[in-house]
């Protein structure tokens, strides 16, 4: 059994009276992690920890603060192992999937080091001209604390990006751990000590779940939190919104996803069945950037179906009963009635069941649906879980229209030969990202990753994270003061009606 403690200015620490809760295996019901259950006060602790940290981290010298990212990825890399046993039994993902996430998150840190030069000062051009003696500067500073809420999905790489930028960039953080694997964030926040992080810099905390309302609550009230980023679902994106808009508060959210391919009469079948198998099943399907909706040009869907089918099979677990499946568990055994639930109303309502559809337990046999419409729960709701919904359309216009009929945007991709036709269908998309002959889970680090209508807004990664977490100010600079005429801008000739009214 693993404990999971708080971190808190540096040091682990238990939640008041000893309070904890269990994290439990999926399969067998054991306890895999008892941790600390934080309330109110103690994040409100750790908040102000992070607060104090703050003025000497942000003044931190940029090559300081990026030898201490670079300095964690090593530490991550080190840690591999330990990490991979703590995830896995906590999520019940395979080790293929926790490597990846580590191999993912090292690179976001090193991306995350390069963010460290773009604090400081620049000279604007006055736009009022040379004549004036008025100099523009622009300032880039640290925004303050940022409250970091990370899932459960992809538990690495999640933990890591909810810190990783807003570090870099002169912020401390209060991170809070998902309370379906407290162990394996509390062991991503001790990477960074390992890495030579100052105390107080990073900031850990874990809740019972009955509490997590409460604890979120209160940090984004907290006054020294200045920016909010969520990863999750848009029901509790849409909680977290409001709750900070309140404090007049900024919120990076990436939410519920609903990933969506658009199969083209060119496409090549054989490569666009691995792809699309890629997109729907990796990870059970337990990622914001899996493909649900195939829609497939009717042309050629009957041949796509066969390849799609021929991989889904080649991923079934041969001992449901005895053996983990080789995609990893479903996070619970509500998730997968959840998910039985979509596949049984779909076919009620006339779709095929092509392959899968057995479940037991936390495992779910991959699964294909032909003839999936409107009016059918899973044409809607995010399924996540390993599930395809292939939608037969009559041409690459229909495709289009369907694509954009959803109220989620995060992800899609289009295949097809002709690459230049398949871009532009792309570009028509309603996502914040798209890729050409791609699965929809692809991440880069260095771009900028984000979603639009229900699936969120704002952007983590790349040169986009300097403008989510920090501030600009605009200062103005003179040799000596003088008068300024009311209403007027440098260089405007005296002599209005306003002469002789002065600002200070």
């Amino acid at each position: 059994m693993f404990i999971a403690k708080l971190i808190i200015n540096g040091r682990q620490t238990e939640a008041a009276g000893g309070a904890t809760f269990e994290r439990r295996d999926l399969l067998t019901g054991a306890v895999v992690t008892r941790a600390s259950a934080c309330g109110v006060a103690g994040a409100l602790v750790a908040a102000d920890a992070a607060a104090a940290a703050f003025p000497m981290w942000s003044s931190a010298a940029p090559k300081m603060r990026a030898e201490i990212l670079k300095n964690s990825a090593a530490v991550l890399h080190s840690r591999a192992d330990d990490i991979v046993a703590i995830a896995c039994r906590e999520v019940g993902a395979t080790e293929e999937w926790i490597r990846f996430n580590i191999s993912v998150a090292q690179t976001m840190l090193r991306e995350a080091a390069k963010l460290c030069a773009y604090l400081g000062e620049e000279a604007i051009e006055n736009p009022n001209g040379p004549a004036t003696d008025l100099n523009y500067r622009l300032l880039r500073k640290p925004a303050g604390v940022i409250l970091g809420i990370a899932p459960w999905n992809a538990p690495v790489a999640l933990a890591v990006r909810a810190v990783a930028s807003p570090l870099a960039l002169g912020n401390t953080v209060v991170l809070k751990a998902s309370e379906l694997c407290p162990k394996t964030h509390e062991t991503v926040a001790e990477v960074f000590s390992e890495a030579g992080l100052p105390d107080g810099v990073l900031n850990f905390i874990t809740n019972a779940p009955v509490d997590a309302h409460d604890v979120v609550d209160a940090l984004i009230a907290h006054p020294a939190v200045r920016r909010i980023n969520f990863t999750g679902s848009s029901r509790v994106g849409r909680e977290i919104a409001l709750s900070a808009a309140q404090h007049f508060k900024r919120c990076v959210l990436e939410l519920s996803g609903k990933g969506t391919i658009i199969v083209l009469d060119d496409a090549d079948i054989e490569g666009t069945a691995e792809a699309v198998a890629h997109a729907t099943f990796f990870n059970q399907g337990q990622i914001c950037m899996s493909a649900d909706r195939i829609i497939v040009d009717d042309a050629i869907a009957d041949t796509f179906i066969a390849a799609f089918r021929e991989k889904a099979e080649q991923l079934r677990s041969s001992q449901m009963e005895t053996e983990r499946s080789p995609l990893g568990d479903i996070i619970s055994s509500d998730a997968v009635l959840r998910i039985k639930g979509l596949i049984d109303d779909a076919t009620r309502k006339g779709a095929v069941l092509v392959t899968g559809g057995e479940m037991f337990n936390t495992a779910l046999q991959p699964t294909i649906l032909d003839r999936v419409s409107f009016g059918m729960r899973i044409y809607e709701e995010e399924v996540f879980g390993p599930v395809a919904g292939v939608i037969r359309v009559a041409d690459a216009e229909e495709a289009l229209t369907i694509a954009n009929d959803t109220e989620f945007g995060l992800v899609a991709s289009v295949f097809g030969a002709d690459t230049a036709r398949a871009g532009a269908i792309a570009r028509q998309i309603e996502t914040g990202i798209v890729h050409v002959n791609g699965s929809t889970v692809y991440d880069d680090p260095a771009m900028p990753f984000g979603g639009v209508k229900a699936s969120g807004y704002g952007r983590f990664g790349g040169k986009a994270a300097v403008h989510e977490f920090t501030e600009t100010q605009w200062i103005t600079e003179r040799a000596k003061p003088v008068d300024v005429l009311v209403g007027q801008h440098e260089g405007v000739r005296a002599g209005s009606r306003n002469q002789g009214r002065k600002t200070i």
